[in-house]
């Protein structure tokens, strides 16, 4: 295939209409009401809203429709999800007539947002294998921090609307090229596969099953919710591929320098507060800028947490002769102190995070001479936002590597 035919075919793949129309099949439709200004004279030439997702694209006939007098199917008005606070943004309504596909990739989209990742990380630290938990989040802060850049750089816009429903506006001011949620979708599932097989015994089938159940989801919920066009998850998820083949090899060696090495700690604080600064010198804001940060800060925690408990001798490895582990059996006893486990982990990292943010914002404004009156202003800032985001989630991501299994010790539960 020519330069022509990729280009053509890009062109294909990035066409809005083919996202209107998979949203149309799973049955979300946009939910126009008429506003007080809709009697008002217009310019000669303008062309409503309603009539722009009606006109626009190739015609064809809708097989798809009722006859006269005929009752439609019980729908659902909803509004997007997530409102981002900072933005201000909250996106039109829309009619879902498809309840189970809507809970469905809503479940799905939420497997690459900060809610996942600040529970099923520390779940997998507490309860299950720390050492996959640290190594997954190796992966998961290069394909995070590679995606978001490669964002920056490309610029893309996300699909318009009309003629897609936005079902979700949180990340709406982000590009779209490649899809970072399709990126994580797929480097974290693989890579627990890659970790986990051989270290545990259970069929490699299930596993691989598991894998491509959760890459599927991820990545169609972000056509459904309208984020991203068929070629944006389909970049996501090949370049998630390529981060693996580069960096799965050298993972062993990064984890053994994060563990053994005396000044380790010293070396991954400056390299990933540098990366925080020059993905912030690519592009004017978005909430991209703070969630890189965020991520930044996050592995530099954990890495420096994992240094901390190796020098100490607070978490020791199991040896290879310990290997493979074999899955408990499930009871009634370990799930209730899986959960105990849980909860009290999430509130010690939720209080600490809410003390960070507490003391950060301020203490930035303070140090860089910025008016804090107004926080989503002054959050817009990278003298701010970057601090804010990289000193909190450090804390939270040292937390949950050293506090809470310290804490849990302390009680009798690790």
């Amino acid at each position: 295939m020519g330069s022509g035919g990729w280009w053509r075919l890009c062109d294909y793949l990035q066409d809005p209409w083919k996202v209107a129309r998979f949203q149309r099949l799973c049955g979300v439709e946009a939910a126009y009401f008429p506003s007080s200004s809709s009697s008002e004279a217009q310019p000669n030439g303008a062309v409503s809203s309603e009539a722009q997702q009606q006109d626009a694209g190739p015609r064809h006939r809708n097989k798809d429709c009722q006859a006269n007098g005929t009752a439609h199917p019980p729908d659902c008005k909803k509004k997007p999800q997530r409102r981002n606070s900072l933005t201000g943004e909250v996106g039109q309504e829309f009619i879902i007539r498809n309840r189970f596909l809507y809970f469905l990739f809503c479940l799905a989209t939420e497997l690459g947002n900060e809610l996942f990742y600040i529970s099923f990380f520390p779940l997998c630290i507490w309860n299950v294998d720390p050492v996959v938990g640290r190594k997954v989040i190796v992966i998961w802060v290069w394909v995070m921090y590679l995606g978001q850049c490669t964002k920056d750089l490309i610029r893309w816009p996300r699909p318009p609307s009309p003629p897609v429903v936005k079902l979700e506006v949180f990340y709406n001011t982000e590009y779209g090229m490649p899809s970072t949620h399709a990126m994580s979708g797929t480097a974290i599932p693989i890579s627990i596969l890659l970790l986990t097989y051989g270290r545990w015994q259970y069929p490699f089938t299930y596993g691989l099953l598991l894998a491509i159940i959760w890459c599927s989801l991820v990545c169609l919920s972000r056509v459904y919710m309208g984020m991203h066009s068929v070629l944006d998850v389909i970049a996501g998820f090949l370049y998630a591929i390529l981060i693996l083949i580069v960096f799965h090899p050298a993972l062993e060696i990064i984890d053994h320098f994060n563990l053994t090495y005396k000044y380790a700690p010293l070396i991954i604080i400056s390299l990933h507060l540098a990366l925080g600064i020059f993905s912030f010198t690519l592009d004017t804001w978005s909430t991209s800028r703070g969630d890189t940060a965020q991520i930044l800060g996050s592995g530099a925690g954990i890495a420096c947490g994992s240094n901390f408990n190796y020098m100490l001798g607070l978490m020791v490895d199991p040896t290879p002769e310990q290997l493979p582990f074999i899955p408990p059996s499930i009871t009634v006893t370990l799930i209730g102190k899986a959960m105990l486990k849980f909860v009290i982990g999430v509130v010690v990292l939720l209080m600490l995070r809410a003390a960070m943010k507490k003391i950060s914002i301020p203490l930035a404004c303070k140090v860089f001479g910025i008016p804090c009156d107004d926080i989503r202003k002054a959050r817009q800032r990278m003298e701010v936002e970057l601090p804010y985001r990289y000193i909190t989630y450090g804390f939270v991501g040292f937390g949950a590597m050293v506090i809470v299994p310290y804490l849990l010790t302390l009680i009798g539960l690790h």
